[in-house]
Formats: structure tokens, sequence, C-alpha cells
């Protein structure tokens, strides 16, 4: 029997169309690499019996990044990265196992059938799991065709039957354009943000940013921000005059009339028109005009709206937005989320659709009205060919999504019934005065037809007092005429719905990755999000902006990624050559970034204006080794010390505290150590600052503390405070952390595992010896006479934490708290070191490490 697998791109997506295609009838297993599972079932396949095996991947299978000298920041030009730096794939999640993974699952399949996102990063994920797959799948006949494509828009019955039924093959162009999106970016933003952030943070100590980043499309994203900044600032306020009136008829309340010259800038003229409708009592009606006006039903939703709506009127940011969505579309209740179409294909069931929404309680009355008097034919909107518009796929409650994801899909939901709904529909009478010679009017609407606007009611007409009766020639009496002084004011900053409307015009960023440049712009600390979700520029987004607007205007202007923007899907219609578009723009980026470098002045002459100069920023910490003068500790992002007198900073591990290590210093450079903690529930180790950034042994890389340096005789190192190979992590060793007294602990080197021992002991102290049982390195601990826990009254003890029967009830196995994931300083290295050579060789993991700790795990 031949096998077929079907690949999805994610789990719970894979679950449901196994469900759905199987009929309910298929046996499932985890996956070797925990994160996935195996949907197994058997069926018919181009018109054979054949053994199902439905799994999937976790978003990208892999990543484009450069080989690995190329990484080290210090050690290659910037400028070596838009030709000389080769780049490779690399799998994206390395812990999954991705690849391996796959090609398990693939091996002895005969076709494979690809159920991945249906947009042109699902075409590029295609060809990832291909490249894995094929070497290990069987070899069919020359002309027998083995690859298969899935296309469907939602996770229902019919659309999925329909995919399986109307299978095609992945589209190779588009793939490659999304390869050429990956690596301008790669190129682009790695050269200019390595050059920028090593300029500045080596010479301004308050700039609160870890990374100075450029991004094609985040640039131009911040650069929209700064601008309407820019106007706000440079706006002069005007005085403005206006004429109010007010006049009644009888016992009807009065009426508030509008000037018909609005205003004008120039109060003696103003006092003039004035004095002349002051001449006259009686206000003339000249004019009764009444007309029928229409509020057109919206058009079908796209991914731009939804954001748009999200952002002005549920007030949830475009990235949460975008997680609520997939999330609502792979449990099944709308529709594809990215799409750019607004125009329903002519054979979607509009009907079916909106029956489902029958009996909800918030709009089964107008469903059922629309179900009874027949459906509305929907406006014609943009078919960009992509997918259908977003949808309801099925009923939901607020029990099921939870509260955002309830305003998410009520949003959809809504918007869905109102483009299959009447317009609303209302009369709007306008009355023209004459109050001696000046012109004015006023105006109402009164409601005809409510339509789409029953079930959008944000969207419907207020009801206004009505008008008075009245007819050409009558009469009014003015009840009171005065001018108004006011003034004109600035524009308000960029909202997220608006900065959405701005990079969809100018063509950047597509709509998966906008809310990813927006997001981009404020983690930087580049913009704040402010009350009503207004994007405020920061002095550090401003100050860059102006500088490449000084530099290369093209730099930060929306022109010139939105021509590359067009030129990429070029590559995917087929249109345009991968290898010419790619080159083509790297040589352009390439002269514009030498060009930056050599006018960095002119950014710069900005910067000092508002940021502080390093050697004036931060306190006193430790000494240099080099000169023994004091070094500063610079607290804002990221923190670091610099030497004013060597004018050298040295980096630091980030997200904690530092502080100085009881004035020790380093035996290999003279430093004095300093001691960074995550907090009282986290972990602490020493370092030495010109170690941490400049590794003094082979075996070690930059960003390591005492607790991973392998010298051989160093108190602080690995070598004398090492216990034990960590518990849960490879590589990891658990370290003594000697501040820790008197509630001593142990802590991995590599991830968050904390051990707690042996509290209130005097002395706690690594031993020479070694478990004969584990290899781990004895402890010598020595508690106080009257608070021992050891049998018999005894103080000290020597033993192995890990399997010494005293010592197993006094061990408690716990998580650091970390305020972030921690990030090292400078060159953050990956993966993980087995422990240093030295006499204590490299430990095997305790043998009864469960009964020892599992136990108290918490």
């Amino acid at each position: 029997m031949r096998t077929v697998l079907m690949v999805a791109e994610k789990p719970s997506l894979a679950q449901s169309i196994a469900k759905i295609l199987s009929k309910g009838n298929c046996t499932s297993r985890k996956g070797l690499n925990g994160a996935c599972s195996v949907h197994e079932y058997t069926s018919t396949f181009q018109g054979q019996t054949v053994r199902f095996k439905m799994t999937s991947v976790c978003g990208h299978v892999m990543t484009l990044d450069f080989i690995g000298k190329y990484n080290n920041w210090d050690k290659v030009d910037p400028a070596e990265l838009f030709s000389k730096a080769p780049t490779e794939k690399k799998e994206a999640t390395p812990k999954l196992n991705m690849v391996k993974y796959l090609q398990v699952e693939a091996r002895g399949c005969d076709y494979v059938v690809l159920w991945l996102d249906c947009d042109k990063e699902g075409e590029n994920i295609c060809f990832e799991v291909l490249d894995a797959i094929q070497p290990v799948m069987n070899k069919g006949n020359v002309r027998e065709q083995t690859v298969y494509r899935a296309k469907f828009s939602s996770i229902t019955d019919t659309d999925i039957w329909n995919a399986m039924n109307h299978l095609g093959e992945p589209n190779r162009n588009e793939a490659l354009s999304v390869d050429a999106r990956q690596e301008l970016d790669l190129r682009i933003g790695c050269a200019f943000t390595r050059f920028q952030t090593k300029y500045f943070q080596g010479k301004y100590g308050n700039l609160d940013s870890s990374l100075i980043s450029f991004g094609p499309c985040q640039t131009p994203t911040l650069g929209f921000c700064v601008e309407r900044h820019d106007k706000i600032q440079s706006f002069k306020p005007e005085t403005y005059w206006v004429l109010q009136a007010k006049v009644f008829k009888g016992k009807d309340s009065p009426l508030t009339l509008d000037w018909n010259r609005v205003r004008v800038f120039d109060r003696e003229v103003s006092q003039m028109f004035l004095n002349l409708a002051k001449t006259s009592r009686e206000a003339k009606v000249e004019s009764v005009s009444k007309k029928e006006k229409t509020k057109q039903r919206p058009q079908a939703l796209n991914t731009v709206e939804m954001l748009r709506v999200a952002s002005s009127a549920l007030g949830m940011g475009p990235q949460h937005t975008m997680q609520i969505a997939e999330r609502l579309y792979t449990q099944g209740y709308i529709s594809y989320p990215r799409t750019e179409t607004t125009h329903y294909p002519e054979n979607f069931d509009l009907k079916g659709t909106l029956k489902q929404q029958s009996n909800n309680a918030f709009w089964a009355e107008e469903v059922k009205a629309l179900l009874s008097s027949g459906l509305n034919r929907p406006r014609k909107g943009n078919d960009a060919g992509d997918h259908p518009p977003i949808t309801p796929m099925r009923a939901a409650s607020e029990a099921e999504l939870g509260s955002d994801g309830w305003r998410l899909y009520e949003y959809i939901t809504r918007h869905f019934i109102a483009t299959v709904s009447q317009d609303c529909k209302y009369l709007q009478t306008t009355i023209e005065f004459s109050i001696a010679t000046e012109g004015f009017s006023c105006s109402g609407k009164t409601l005809i037809s409510p339509g789409y606007t029953e079930v959008m009611p944000w969207q419907g007409i207020p009801l206004e007092e009505a008008l008075p009766a009245c007819e050409h020639g009558d009469t009014f009496t003015v009840d009171e005429i005065k001018q108004v002084e006011k003034q004109t004011s600035p524009p308000d900053y960029l909202t997220e719905a608006e900065l959405i409307t701005l990079m969809e015009k100018h063509g950047i960023g597509t709509d998966a990755s906008i809310p990813v440049h927006i997001n981009n712009i404020c983690q930087r600390n580049y913009v704040t999000v402010e009350s009503g979700r207004k994007l405020k520029p920061t002095n550090l987004g401003i100050v860059l902006v102006h500088g490449y607007y000084k530099i290369d205007a093209e730099l930060v202007l929306p022109t010139i990624r939105s021509a590359v923007e067009k030129q990429l899907n070029l590559i995917a219609q087929g249109k345009a050559n991968y290898q010419q578009v790619l080159q083509h723009t790297l040589d352009i980026f390439k002269r514009k970034f030498h060009y930056f470098v050599d006018s960095i002045t002119g950014m710069d002459e900005l910067m000092e204006v508002s940021f502080s100069p390093i050697a004036a920023t931060g306190k006193p910490i430790s000494r240099c080794g080099k000169c023994h003068r004091f070094m500063k500790y610079i607290q804002a992002k990221p923190s670091r010390l610099h030497c004013s007198h060597c004018d050298e900073t040295y980096s630091l591990p980030q997200n904690g505290a530092i502080k100085l290590y009881k004035e020790l210093r380093c035996p290999l450079d003279d430093f004095e150590l300093v001691l960074w903690t995550s907090g009282a529930r986290g972990k602490s180790y020493p370092l030495c600052p010109y170690c941490f950034s400049n590794p003094p042994f082979r075996d070690m890389k930059k960003g390591m503390g005492c607790n991973e340096c392998t010298h051989p005789s160093c108190q602080h190192s690995l070598n004398s405070l090492g216990i034990g190979q960590c518990v849960e992590c490879d590589g990891g060793v658990l370290v003594l952390d000697p501040t820790s007294g008197p509630k001593w602990r142990m802590a991995c080197n590599k991830c968050n595992v904390v051990v707690h021992f042996f509290e209130h002991a005097h002395r706690v102290q690594v031993a020479s010896e070694s478990c004969n049982v584990c290899d781990a390195s004895l402890v010598a601990v020595d508690f106080n006479k009257t608070r021992t826990p050891l049998p018999a009254g005894e103080t000290q003890h020597t033993g192995c934490v890990f399997c010494d029967s005293v010592f197993q009830d006094l061990v408690e196995l716990k998580h650091a708290t970390m305020r972030h994931a921690m990030h090292r300083g400078g060159g953050a290295r990956r993966g993980g070191r087995g422990r240093g050579r030295g006499r204590r060789g490299n430990p095997k993991k305790p043998k009864d490490k469960m009964a020892a700790l599992a136990a108290y795990f918490v």
C-alpha cells in the first residue's frame, strides 16, 4: 500500500484537516519533536487505496542567516554584508528538530500533499518542506506527479474537501519572491543596524535602546510618524472669526445657524459683516431643499481594514489583532485572515454563511429578516486574486472565544452581515437663510431606512431634533448674532489606523508584515503608544529620521521600498528574474550605505544635541584593569561599563542589575569583578567586564561570566565552583553561587534552573573530590550548632548533593525568576557548551536525579 504524507502549517490545522478528511476515523500519535502530532488513516487517493499521514510544521522550517564568522559584529565590516558575506538556510527553531522530524515521517512515502497557508510565505514553506523530505521519499515513476498543493481559505468540510479534490502544484515564483525579500532585508538591515548601533552606542550613554536598528520597511514606517510629529511642532496657530446666529419661530426651540462664509482671518472684516447682519432682526428663508441620501454598506472585509478597525474601535494593536485572527482561523471560526481582496467570489455561499448566524441573540433578528426578505447583492470590491474576504465560518459565543477573541469575531460577523444588507437611507433637509446681506444655513437628517446600520449601529444616523416646517419667504426672529474668535489647531499624532492606511497607500509591507513593522518601531523605543492608540515618536526616533533626511532622504521615504515591493511582486508573477532583482537592489543600497557611512557626522550633529556623551553618563562602580580608574555603569539600554580615561566600553548581561563584587579582581587582567543578578528570586553570578567582551580562552565565547570561565585555578571560575551537570538542560553545569548565603543555592550556567540547599549554613564550599556514583563534585557544608539539620547534632558534612542520603532532604529545585529571557552582551551565542576542561573533568548526569530532585520541582 502506498503512503501519502500531508503537511499543514500548524499542529492545530493538521488535526482539524485530518479530522475532516478521515471523517473522524484517524489515529493520532506524538512526533519525535514533541511539538507536532501525526494523524493516520486509510482512504483513496488518485484511484487507489493508500495510507495517509497528516502532520505539520510550526511556521517556517528554515531561516536565512549569515554563515558563522559573519555574525561577529566586531570582526566583520558591515559593508561586506552586501555581497561578500555568504548566507545559509538554518533551522528556524533548532530545538524542534523539524528537518529530522519531517525526514523520519517522510521516509518511504510516495506522495506529499502540502496544506501550507495559501499566501507567498506559505508557498515558501512548501519548498522548505520539500527540500527536507524529497531526498528520503520513494522515487516514483519519472512521469508521475508526486508533489501536490492544496488551496483553501477556511477550515470547513466543504472547503477542505474541495481543496483535496482540486490539488495543484506549489508556486516556485512566489516562493522565490519571499527568498528575495528575506535576503534583501537581512543584508540591508544588518549592515545599517550594525554600523549605526556600534557608532552611536560607543558615543552616547542615554539612547535607551539596545539596538539602533534600520529596516527597509521599518524605517519608512517610522518616517510617517515623525513626519506628523514635525507638522505638529512647526504648526503656528492662526486666529480666525466666525459669525454665529440663533433664530426662532413662534414657540419652537431656537435654531443655531452656520455662516455661509465659514470663517474669515481678519477681525475688522468679520466685524463689518457682523454690523451688516445686525441691521436686521429678521432671518428670511431663501430656500428649503430636501434630498434623499444613501450611506453605502461596507465592502467585504480584508486584512488592512480589519487591522484599522481593531485599532481605532476595539483598541487592539495590529500585532495582537493578527495573533487573535490566526487563532480564530485555525479553530475554524473565520476564514483565512490574510487577504487583500474585498470582493466575494461568484460561487461564494453567502446564504449558507449567513444562516449559521441565525441563532446568535446579538444579531439573530437582523439575520432572519435578511433570510426572509432576500440578501442584497454585495458591493463590487477589488479581487486581488489571493483569498476570499474575511468572513465568519461558524457560530460562536464569548465563552468559547474569550474577551478579545469574541470582540474581533463579533466585528467580523457584523461586518459580513452588513455587506449583504441594504444601504442606509436618510433624508437631508437644508434651510438657507438671509440675515440682511449675510447668508446662513442649517441642515438636519431624518432616517428613512436604517439598512446595514441595524447590525453596525455605530455607523447609524444620530437622532436629531426635527427642523421646523417652513418654506421660501417665511421669516424667523433673530434671537442672537455674535462674532466668535477661534484658532486653527494642529493635527494630532498618527493613530495606528492612520499609519496602516499610509503604509497600504505607499506599498510599505504586505497585509501580513504591516503589524510586524509597527510592532518593531514600538519595541525599539522609536515610538510610544499613547491613549487612543496614537503613535508619538521618542527623541531617538525623531533624531534618527531627521538624520536620514539630512544624509539620504530615500532611506526614510517610502518611494524606494515601494519600488522594491513592485519588483518582488513581478518575481512572484514570473515576470522578473530573481537574481537580477536581488543584485540590482543590493547594488543600490550598497552605494547608499557607503555614502551614509561617509556622511554619518551629519546625523551625529543631531545626536549630540539630544543625548549625553557616554563619558558624562552613568555612575562610578568598578575599576578598570588598564588605568585603575573607576568605570561608569550605564543603566540605559543596553547596560554597559565605560572607562572615560581609556575611552573603552564593555558589554554586560542585560535585564538585570549590576553591583561591585567585594572589590575582587580578575587574575588575568586586573579588572574588578561585578556581580550580575536578575533579582531576589532569580540567579546571579560574577563576571569580569573585560573577559565578558574578550574571551580569554579558546573554548570560551563572548558573553560568558565567571560561572562559565575555564580558568584552571581562579576561585570564581567554573572549575572551582562547578558542582554537577544540570538536571534539565544539555551542556549546562550547576554552579555554586558563593554570594547566596545564608539561603545557599547553585544555578545552571545555561538555563534558569536553580537548586536551593543548606539554608542557614555558615559556609558551603565545593570540595576537590568527586562522587563515585555520578562524578559530581562533593560539597562541604558547615552548619550552626543550634540550627543544624544533620543527624546527631553534627555541624559538618561533606557529600554529593545528588546521591548523599544525608543531603537529599535539604535540596530543592526551582526555576529562577527572570525579568525577560536573558540576553548576553555583545556577541550572544547559541547552543550549549560542555563543561570546561579542568581537574573536575566532565561530570555525568546524576543517575538518580529524579529521586533527589524531581519531588521538589515547582
